[in-house]
């Protein structure tokens, strides 16, 4: 059969790669077309168009990249009408990936699959009636949003948490602390370790103050997690010749033997927590303390990393908004670093969490359930019902 696959960030390159990897031992005439990344390429196939070209982050970015951004959703049309799929799945990335599923769906009878639903259950709940028409069927990655979405009268599939298979399949734990640092030519101090996020607008606004803070514990050597598609001359910009290790392809290894880890919210906030690093969870917003007010009329939920919500209570520290200072974030390591009841209070919370996920194999059952809805030609598409909350 014939996929076409839309992942428009990193760690949707991840989850997408993986899923391609499943989809070919189900289906050994599997042939992919996608806009993607590197990893996704190294699963083989035509790559219409690479996520670093489709990260643009925020209302501004876009309005200043609005050319591109259309130019991109006119490339994948094109491809979609060339490629002439069996299927279109989706992931994540719902404004761009959206836009695709009524295009298609007004225009072919391909089914549309989405794998790794969009945060409504946060916000922009309004986009419940658009995945009604538009997707034909949902795979989920949170225990929760099997509840959330049954609100709105609509089935998903849960398959699993893809943090799990990647984390399994990637954290080196038979590496000790002394390899993994003369690997990578460092001292034997203990580690904080740097995630500022993954497009440069959030490195930018994070990573200054996440590195003044980590600077006050000079007993610790820092290391900062580059991200994929970012060069390091960009980190340099930041850094201005500051003594700091800037690692590349190794964060779950980084993750893994840091003592603590800064981490800018979003995916790598469960990464941490299922490698059992302690963490404090910043994010930086615009208008500090105004946003951090309006935030509760537009955020549907109390938290705002992946931890805290799957938990559904705090686990971790969130430092957002007006509460992003380099205080803070000292103050809180301070604590990660010498309290032992309070560290040992948050690493029992994430096996609570890891315990809700459940075991590695998301990829591997989305692929069954994909590649058997479209050999037998059921997709289980919800029918239209009232929005009833």
């Amino acid at each position: 059969m014939r996929y076409f696959i839309i992942a428009g960030e990193a760690s949707g390159d991840l989850h997408a790669s993986n899923l391609m990897c499943e989809l070919k031992k189900q289906d050994a005439q599997a042939e992919f077309c996608f806009l993607g990344g590197d990893l996704m390429q190294e699963q083989g196939g035509i790559m219409v168009k690479n996520y670093r070209e489709m990260a643009f982050m925020g209302f501004v970015a876009v309005l200043k990249n609005i050319r591109k951004v259309f130019r991109n959703i006119d490339d994948c049309k094109n491809a979609i009408k060339n490629f002439k799929p069996d299927v279109i799945i989706l992931i994540d990335y719902p404004s761009f990936n959206l836009r695709i599923a009524k295009f298609v769906k007004k225009n072919f009878k391909t089914p549309v699959f989405y794998y790794i639903s969009p945060k409504l259950w946060a916000w922009k709940t309004y986009r419940i009636k658009d995945i009604k028409r538009y997707v034909d069927r949902m795979f989920t990655i949170f225990p929760f949003e099997t509840e959330f979405y049954k609100q709105y009268n609509y089935q998903v599939d849960y398959v699993g948490n893809p943090t799990v298979d990647s984390i399994s399949a990637q954290c080196n734990k038979h590496q000790s602390f002394t390899e993994f640092c003369a690997e990578n030519k460092l001292s034997d101090k203990p580690i904080i370790a740097l995630l500022a996020g993954s497009r440069k607008q959030e490195i930018s606004a994070c990573l200054p103050k996440m590195i003044e803070a980590a600077n006050s514990f000079s007993d610790y050597q820092i290391l900062i997690s580059g991200a994929p598609g970012i060069d390091a001359a960009y980190y340099e910009t930041i850094l201005k010749n500051q003594k700091i290790t800037l690692i590349f392809n190794q964060t779950y290894q980084l993750i893994y033997h840091a003592k603590v880890a800064i981490v800018n919210s979003g995916t790598a906030t469960l990464e941490t927590a299922l490698i059992g690093t302690p963490q404090v969870v910043v994010y930086h917003v615009i208008l500090g303390r105004i946003a951090y007010w309006v935030k509760n009329f537009i955020i549907k939920t109390k938290f705002i990393s992946l931890v805290n919500i799957v938990a559904q209570k705090p686990v971790v520290k969130e430092l957002i908004a007006h509460l992003f200072t380099v205080q803070n974030i000292e103050n809180e390591l301070n604590e990660l670093l010498n309290n032992q009841v309070y560290i040992q209070k948050m690493l029992n919370e994430y096996n609570e969490i890891g315990k809700q996920l459940g075991s590695a194999g998301a990829a591997s059952i989305a692929a069954k359930k994909m590649y058997n809805a479209l050999k037998n030609s059921k997709y289980s598409a919800p029918q239209p019902g009232p929005l009833t909350p």
